[in-house]
């Protein structure tokens, strides 16, 4: 489970937002399921295995989540005209451990709510392991568009530093069942795991590549506090992650997706053109309106952000009784918000107009940050902060500098 819910407001029972949403401002719906067969060593995201319920039911999960649904409809009818989902994200946890009726028709509760755009990205997450022919085919046919794969490493020891239960071999196997059913395919990978060296890495981006998905992600494993891997830290029995060859092993990543035709749109993320881009994370990025849904699920409406109760449990108690589900909300100040937008927008391959920076400081640094190669030069000159692959590897140091 993950850690502490953010400190912040009490939120009303009644879920009412007290702002008026911008009607030309995109709409996206996160969708969480929090189940997984086994949890990762690494992982501190708001999930649980069978054990850890205590009293929740997964097979009334979906029912549950309507609900809150249903509650939102209310809500943010009072905040503004409803808009339809550009973007539906089904993430986790592992969200096709439920049957894929149960979120056809989470998506369903999603579209008679709200509508969804004609051209809206729909995503589903998916261990390896839980893909088969059956269940892509009925995502598809429910209006599903896009499968991201839990993918990390086609390496054994190195999935096996992970905690991943998934063999090597189910990745092709899911990845080749999400393409017959006309489905945009998303692999995830992870790189610097205990034991993981660059050969291994280049493995796995190789493997990656051969599979030809349309979009492939690198997160750099980082070390939560409160997971079984950080203890295992603690106490010397693995080693914490090398920062230089996390960096190699970044630098590896972009030459080899650069040479097989992907292109870096953000930090973390490649994909084979604009238009295979996941737009539900571009979203977050570039600080649009969603609604989350599911226990400890976060939201964003108009500047107000608010969280759900954490425990499944707790989650359909409160719908139980007619309450919202939230537990703290908050409107960050104007600071916290510009940093915020540097923080987001510099990570993204169009960059931040300069213009928009919160300070003459800010904008005074640009020259530095060129000079030291983390930022590109030309793009200054036009007006905006793009970062280079040096400055990629080196983001925090550059938001730092923008932030003064």
């Amino acid at each position: 489970m993950a850690g502490a819910l953010p400190l912040g407001d009490p939120a009303p029972t009644d879920g009412r937002l007290g702002v008026s949403a911008d009607p030309g401002t995109d709409f996206g719906v996160y969708l969480h399921v929090p189940f997984c067969r086994v949890r990762c060593g690494y992982c501190d995201f708001n999930t649980y295995t069978a054990t850890e319920l205590r009293g929740a039911r997964q097979d009334q999960y979906a029912d549950t989540l309507l609900h809150e649904i249903g509650l939102s409809r209310r809500v943010l009818e009072e905040a503004g005209p409803l808009r339809p989902a550009r973007t539906v994200f089904f993430g986790g946890g592992t969200p096709t451990l439920l049957p894929a009726g149960d979120l056809a028709r989470m998506l369903d509760g999603v579209r008679d709510a709200f509508s969804l755009a004609l051209d809206a990205e729909i995503t589903v997450e998916a261990n390896p392991d839980t893909v088969t022919d059956a269940v892509v085919e009925r995502l598809a046919s429910a209006g599903v568009n896009r499968l991201s794969i839990g993918m990390q490493s086609s390496v054994p020891h190195v999935l096996a530093a992970l905690d991943r239960s998934h063999s090597p071999e189910n990745v092709s196997l899911a990845v080749a069942a999400a393409k017959r059913a006309g489905l945009d395919v998303s692999v995830d990978l992870i790189y610097g795991a205990p034991g993981e060296s660059l050969d291994d890495w280049r493995h796995s981006l190789e493997t990656a590549l051969s599979l030809e998905p349309d979009h492939i992600s690198a997160y750099a494993l980082i070390i939560e506090e409160g997971t079984k891997l950080a203890r295992q830290i603690s106490r010397g029995e693995v080693a914490a992650p090398d920062d230089d060859l996390q960096a190699d092993m970044y630098e590896l990543a972009d030459a080899l997706l650069a040479g097989g035709g992907y292109e870096w749109y953000e930090v973390s993320n490649w994909s084979r053109g604009e238009a295979h881009r996941s737009r539900h994370n571009l979203s977050y990025w570039r600080g649009f309106d969603w609604w989350g849904y599911g226990p400890g699920a976060h939201s964003h409406v108009a500047g107000l952000r608010w969280w759900n109760v954490k425990h499944p449990a707790a989650y359909a108690q409160r719908l139980a009784l007619g309450e919202s589900p939230a537990a703290g909300r908050e409107t960050p100040d104007a600071d916290a918000r510009a940093l915020e937008r540097v923080l987001l927008e510099t990570r993204i391959r169009e960059g931040m107009a300069i213009s928009e920076l919160p300070s003459a400081a800010a904008r005074t640094a640009i020259a530095g940050l060129v000079a030291d190669g983390l930022v590109d030069g030309s793009a200054a000159i036009r007006g905006r902060i793009v970062l280079t692959l040096r400055g990629r590897l080196l983001a925090d140091a550059v938001v730092r500098s923008l932030t003064v």
